[in-house]
């Protein structure tokens, strides 16, 4: 008898790409727009990879791969992140900027989508390795950047000081101050007052309108928050203030909870000093990986994506899932979570502050006139307000969750756009 031979299971990894193609083409499938049309919104218009080289600290050189992609410039300049990690590359990268031009047209600002990334371990270089690829990449891409053109921001692993950088260094190619070529700035070069608290402010905006639809009292209600970098960390702050109690918080390092609630504005400062919640003496350690099934009424996933997917998404105990990540929730577990009447706020409404008022410093730095913090928050609130009452109100009229109608209006709108703008041929 011949021996029979048995393949081992192999876990294939989630292509973020082809999960952003799922969510565009579940959408379409509801609008009436020509196929050819449709294709034409859904792909890149432009893709770039680059070969970074970099003189280290010791003397020596190493070799980077860099990434800029534009997924659209239909409502105006690409607008998109740039992030740092060892697990950056091409699929992650134009999945991000399809989230960024749907996310930009979601809440009505005048930007299209762009992401970048370099394929680095900040963890293991020094700040002037850091600059210098930083500046490596800005001069490499230099043609593709521009206050008109695409408007990187900070992500994974940069931050205002990242985005200095590339101001100075785009600047000095032009031969002039050029403000406006990137957002999240720091203050003193022309940054916007409220920038780094936007995507925070943001999603807790969201989660206060979630709370009212759904007739939820807020001091009544608990939270878990996924990440402790910028966007958990004032998610979790902004949470507490409105009352909600934050029971449960994790970063890459470990877990916290504490039924009483945790004081997030003295964890924050304990992170400060020790850049990392383990240890902190106001609550017990838990594992991290258990964040996202706690038993809270609200759940924060401020992570990276695909966290919760068809596997896990039954297992999950929240009422609300509010996406301060990108991605955080695969397509094959939106149809689950609906049908356990989990109500998601999707990333691109969810986290959508950031970039409102990452377009408020663009206006501010076009203008040379600059507002106070009440005039941005003022702003922030209409704008994120605004987003989820049309998304809402669409759900409502299609009979579908707020991720499909969120895609059903932003692709709506920038094809209504290309429409009345017409194709270049």
């Amino acid at each position: 008898m011949a021996e029979k031979k048995y393949l081992k299971s192999v876990t294939i990894p989630v292509s973020t790409f082809e999960n952003v193609m799922k969510q565009f083409d579940q959408a379409a499938a509801r609008l009436n727009i020509d196929q050819g049309l449709l294709e034409f919104l859904k792909y890149p218009r432009r893709s770039t990879i680059v070969k970074l080289p970099v003189k280290m600290d010791d003397g020596t050189y190493k070799m980077f791969t860099g990434y800029r992609v534009q997924h659209s410039i239909v409502r105006g300049p690409a607008k998109g992140g740039i992030r740092y990690h060892p697990d950056v590359d091409l699929d992650e990268v134009q999945a991000l900027a399809a989230w960024m031009t749907w996310k930009c047209a979601v809440v009505n600002i005048p930007f299209g989508g762009g992401k970048g990334g370099i394929a680095c371990d900040p963890a293991t270089m020094s700040k002037g390795e850091m600059e210098r690829l930083t500046r490596r990449y800005t001069a490499t891409l230099y043609d593709m950047f521009g206050p008109e053109s695409d408007i990187p921001a900070p992500d994974v692993n940069t931050n205002e000081e990242t985005m200095a950088w590339i101001m100075d260094t785009y600047s000095m190619h032009a031969r002039h101050t050029v403000t406006s070529v990137v957002t999240g700035k720091p203050l003193v070069l022309a940054g916007s007052l409220g920038r780094r608290e936007a995507t925070g402010a943001g999603v807790v905006i969201a989660v206060r309108e979630a709370l009212n639809h759904l007739k939820i009292d807020p001091h009544k209600a608990t939270a878990a928050v996924q990440g402790f970098g910028n966007v958990g960390s004032v998610s979790a702050l902004y949470l507490q203030r409105l009352g909600i109690k934050v029971t449960h918080v994790c970063d890459v390092f470990g877990g916290l909870f504490n039924p009483d609630g945790i004081d997030i504005e003295k964890l924050i400062n304990y992170v400060k000093e020790h850049r990392r919640i383990a240890g902190f003496p106001g609550a017990k350690e838990c594992d991290r990986n258990d964040i996202i099934y706690a038993d809270a009424d609200i759940l924060v996933p401020a992570a990276l994506e695909n966290q919760i997917t068809e596997e896990n998404a039954r297992d999950i105990k929240a009422r609300i899932i509010a996406e301060g990540a990108n991605g955080p929730v695969t397509p094959d577990a939106d149809p689950i979570l609906k049908e356990r009447d989990i109500f998601v706020i999707p990333d691109i409404l969810c986290n959508a502050g950031g970039v409102t008022v990452s377009y408020f410093e663009w206006v501010q730095n076009r203008l040379g006139y600059y507002w106070t913090a009440e005039e941005v928050n003022v702003r922030l609130e209409r704008f994120m307000t605004s987003a989820f009452h049309d998304i809402l109100k669409a759900a409502q009229e299609n009979g579908v969750h707020m991720r499909l109608a969120a895609f059903m209006v932003a692709i709506q709108r920038v094809a209504d756009v290309v429409q009345l703008r017409g194709i270049y041929a």
